[in-house]
């Protein structure tokens, strides 16, 4: 009876997961779409920019490069992002000391 009630249950899940994908391939392909109005270009396309930013595009765009990257040029991109997270794990450990701190009521 078990495997009745499961095929059953996974013939009513699937239609909802390709539902999903389309949705979502329909959404990749339809883009980003700008109202430009009072004729104000500058407006449309700073707005278009925030936008393409806060959805990921802007960085797909950039991780797709279709040029050639040097190694030395790697080596430099390699050593800015390991100073950035390396930044970052430095700033979130003062930040949890003096939390700790605050909390503890040093």
């Amino acid at each position: 009876m078990n495997s009745v009630s499961r095929s059953f249950s996974s013939i009513f899940t699937r239609p909802n997961v390709a539902l999903n994908n389309q949705i979502s391939y329909l959404q990749q392909w339809r883009g980003i779409r700008v109202k430009i109005l009072n004729n104000n270009l500058e407006r449309g396309l700073t707005y278009m920019q925030r936008i393409m930013q806060s959805s990921g595009i802007e960085r797909m765009i950039k991780n797709e490069q279709l040029y050639h990257i040097k190694n030395s040029e790697k080596r430099i991109l390699a050593r800015k992002n390991l100073q950035r997270r390396l930044k970052s794990q430095d700033l979130a450990r003062k930040l949890k000391s003096i939390l700790v701190r605050k909390v503890r009521g040093y």
